[in-house]
């Protein structure tokens, strides 16, 4: 019989975090669900410590490292279940997190495709890392509410732009409409690019605070790293050129050119980074690559490109900006 959820966990080295993940997740009050967990390529003996630990888990084994995107897909095309939930592997979910984003799911409209959790630092677990994806009219996408102080009895469900892959259910018959995680992004900002499209095609996302995770940040890509920045800048350029409405993108350009031209003195005079920079020139180069992504969002259009901007977050002050990431700073 099939599970009404599929769990899909991705893992690259990280056997000192599955155990804390895997035992939450089987102390679940719902129960409706398998765990799909994908190794990409350890070596540090992960792929053993689960045929021994945790046999009842569904284990692909990939030799390679094939990125969070395409072993996420790997996942998805393998099972058949009415909801996907993807999480990472250096989480712990609370007892009744799967269920409460069922509970959303099954109350919603069905043309509610994404239902994002409440991811708290696990080094800081009163201060909310994510409540969802947010996006602003510069094309720079955060966890949004990231840093505020939690608030464990809030209750109210409210929408936002996307969900977090890092503790997400997704319904399948959305991800069969726009496509899975464009595999051209490797990792990061594979999960604004899905929003994104969703957004287009008329999906919408829902925050779900009862739904509570704590969430060792990037316990894999570490953050400030050179890896997750090169990434983050060209995905960044990708995630813009595919998605940003025309013909705003003209009347937004300078805009966006600027806020990220003024991150530079930053990465390259303070932390003598060339990650960001370097990773932009990458995606600038190699924009053919994300355009004939079998995601292009051309076909997804159903909405006048002035919606979807008015769907975006209006641009903020450069301190504001700041704001906006400050709480990671101190951990980098």
């Amino acid at each position: 019989m099939t599970a009404r959820v599929s769990v899909i966990i991705l893992n690259w080295n990280g056997r000192h975090f599955l155990e804390r993940c895997l035992q939450s997740l089987l102390a679940q009050t719902f129960q409706d669900f398998e765990v799909v967990l994908v190794d990409n390529g350890s070596e540090d003996g992960s792929v053993p410590f689960l045929k021994k630990h945790y046999p009842q888990v569904r284990l692909i084994a990939n030799q390679e490292n094939q990125g969070f995107a395409a072993a996420n897909n790997q996942a998805v095309r393998a099972t058949d279940s009415e909801f996907v939930a993807t999480l990472n592997n250096d989480t712990e979910v609370e007892p009744n997190w799967l269920e409460e984003l069922v509970r959303a799911a099954d109350t919603a409209d069905n043309r509610t495709g994404a239902y994002a959790s409440k991811m708290l630092f696990t080094y800081r677990p009163g201060m909310i890392q994510s409540a969802g994806i947010a996006l602003d009219r510069a094309g720079i996408a955060w966890d949004w509410r990231g840093g505020e102080e939690d608030d464990p009895t809030e209750q109210e469900i409210v929408e936002v732009f996307g969900a977090s892959a890092g503790a997400a259910l997704y319904r399948r018959s959305m991800l069969e409409e726009i496509g899975l995680f464009d595999e051209v992004f490797f990792a990061y900002l594979e999960d604004v690019d899905l929003a994104w499209r969703a957004q287009w095609a008329g999906w919408k996302a829902l925050f779900v605070p009862t739904a509570r995770v704590l969430h060792f940040h990037s316990g894999t890509g570490k953050e400030g790293s050179y890896f997750k920045n090169w990434h983050l800048g060209r995905n960044k350029v990708w995630a813009i050129a595919k998605n940003y409405p025309w013909p705003y993108t003209l009347w937004y350009l300078p805009v966006i050119l600027l806020y990220d031209l003024a991150s530079i003195p930053y990465t390259l005079i303070w932390r003598g980074d060339w990650g960001p920079v370097l990773g932009r020139l990458e995606g600038l180069a190699k924009l053919d690559t994300a355009l004939k992504a079998p995601q292009a969002v051309r076909r997804l259009h159903q909405m006048p490109g002035r919606e979807m901007v008015a769907r975006m977050a209006p641009l903020a002050t450069p301190w504001a900006l700041w704001r906006r990431y400050a709480h990671l700073r101190r951990w980098q």
